[in-house]
């Protein structure tokens, strides 16, 4: 059968659509054996399930089964899988919040990969501070190690005003503190912590705090969700990728005067929908993204 390949080959060889990035974190070969690991794993974001608008998603009921599917059937299974907030559409009745998160939940657990983070967007959690969600999911700020890495979730949604609060910026401190200061570290969040476009609510009022908390680590890759769309950013060494949408793509940052969702094209459907697989080789400290369509043409 010729000599085995290693998992970012195959991957590769794979070949499901999508482009690659690469956000490097440099210094990290002398962490010893356990940080020369590679691993895999998959985020989604911004499911909004409880959504209904046909201009938008005619088929807001399925897809978020169609990306649960489309994870089972990777080709390598991820060594985790990531939910980056807005798990379900906004409705006042508490109730109904609750009906949504469960519904969500049931949906989700046919994963087959039952190691599941997950994370709270401001659809799920600013109208009572996260009380539902919490009920559902537990903390939503926590953090823990894999291979090597740091991971850090940050909730920066609960709080209506989109700050993430001294309580828990004093914990983030906590956390970090505890770390080498060439640990590898990826923080997961809904909004993006620099101003993207504040008018738009693409922004965290204290995300300044929380990054300057994190720059004097070397070694900090952000991942989070909120705008429904890929975009790459860097503040400093510290890599920002957002993530696509499983419901509609909204418009990149400043195109139009408002922020508006970009209507279905029954020409293209599910167009601009997506997850994404991360390969972390930490040997070479560099994360490869992988974008994938939620319904393969």
């Amino acid at each position: 059968m010729g000599q085995p390949i290693d998992r970012r080959a195959f991957l590769k060889l794979a070949g499901v659509g999508g482009a690659v990035f690469a956000s490097g974190l440099a210094g990290c070969a002398s962490m010893g054996a356990e940080a020369k690991d590679e691993f895999y794993f998959v985020q989604l974001s911004d499911t909004h399930w409880g959504f209904k608008g046909p201009a938008l998603n005619p088929d807001a009921g399925g897809t978020l089964q169609k990306a649960v599917a489309d994870v089972n059937a990777l080709p390598e299974t991820p060594d985790f899988i990531v939910f980056t907030g807005d798990l379900t559409h906004t409705t006042d009745d508490p109730k109904e919040r609750r009906r949504r998160l469960a519904e969500f939940r049931d949906i989700v657990s046919a994963l087959k990969n039952k190691n599941v983070h997950f994370m709270p967007g401001e659809h799920d959690a600013s109208l009572d501070n996260g009380q539902a969600w919490k009920e559902f999911f537990g903390a939503s700020y926590y953090s823990y190690d894999h291979k090597g890495v740091h991971f850090v979730a940050i909730d920066n949604v609960s709080d209506p005003a989109a700050r993430i609060g001294d309580a828990q910026l004093a914990w983030l401190k906590a956390d970090l503190a505890k770390l080498p200061v060439a640990t590898p570290i990826v923080v997961l969040t809904h909004r993006p912590l620099f101003d993207l476009m504040p008018q738009w609510d693409w922004a965290t009022r204290d995300g300044a705090q929380a990054l300057a908390l994190l720059m004097p680590y070397p070694n900090v890759t952000v991942f989070y969700g909120h705008i429904h769309q890929e975009h790459h950013h860097m503040t400093g060494h510290i890599a920002h990728h957002s993530a696509k949408s499983l419901i509609f793509p909204l418009v990149a940052p400043g195109s139009r005067p408002k922020r508006e969702p970009i209507p279905w094209d029954a020409a293209q459907p599910y167009r601009g929908l997506g997850f994404r697989g991360i390969e972390a080789e930490v040997r070479k400290a560099t994360y490869e993204i992988r974008e994938y369509p939620v319904v393969k043409a």
